[in-house]
């Protein structure tokens, strides 16, 4: 199991710096959308607890993490009134906030596909409730913003793959039962490194094949201006 990877306080910690993380990208988005301080803590909010939220409800994990440990909801409040103040500061140690970003999509997702099966589900769905840990905040962010969501975006760097990775990887060990410390730290460390790699490279997935489609992405349309 992930807990068997780290003590329950350093396990809760390392939540609770993805969650900020999180927050902090969800409060970016609410600054460029010109949102008031209550709209930055509201995608603050469910950018970081989103995902978490909604595996639980799907688990029968209730209530929520997220409104059981204080933490877990006070620290995308925290994030809001930093973003508030510094968020030019903050903007521009962007590329920082992407690494631990993508540091707490590989926690996440593993940790999301473990808790599904400890709960009884299936393999196939433990792993697509860990995406849904790891990604499904942003997903709903990008919604709440008035913008298709960044994981249905081509022109987009691969986000949802690392994650899918992770957990499929979280899933097979359980399978194979040579789920531990160590194998599941592998899994994370997978997942973050792929998606670090997609950041760094501008890995993004294929579209369709011979698409005829005369949509353009926004960097079709400015190369062509």
């Amino acid at each position: 199991m992930i807990s068997e990877l780290f003590s329950p306080s350093v396990q809760h910690t390392l939540d609770i710096v993805g969650i900020f993380v999180f927050a902090i990208s969800g409060a970016l988005a609410a600054v460029r959308k010109n949102y008031d301080v209550f709209g930055m803590a509201v995608l603050a909010e469910v950018t970081a607890l989103g995902g978490g939220i909604f595996r639980d409800l799907m688990i029968g994990a209730v209530p929520p993490a997220a409104f059981s440990d204080l933490g877990y909801f006070s620290t995308p409040l925290f994030a809001t009134v930093l973003v508030f103040f510094l968020h030019p500061e903050v903007e521009r140690i962007n590329t920082t906030v992407n690494v631990f970003d993508a540091a707490g999509l590989g926690l996440f997702c593993v940790a999301g596909t473990v808790k599904a099966h400890d709960y009884g589900l299936g393999l196939v769905p433990s792993a697509a409730l860990g995406l849904a840990t790891a990604a499904g905040g942003g997903v709903l962010r990008d919604l709440l913003a008035n913008e298709v969501p960044s994981l249905l975006r081509w022109d987009r760097d691969l986000y949802a793959v690392p994650a899918m990775v992770g957990s499929i990887m979280a899933a097979l060990l359980i399978k194979f039962d040579a789920l531990t410390g160590f194998t599941s730290g592998a899994a994370v460390v997978s997942a973050f490194v792929l998606r670090l790699c997609a950041m760094y490279f501008g890995w993004r997935a294929p579209r369709a094949w011979h698409r005829r489609s005369r949509a353009t992405s926004e960097e079709e349309a400015q190369q062509a201006m």
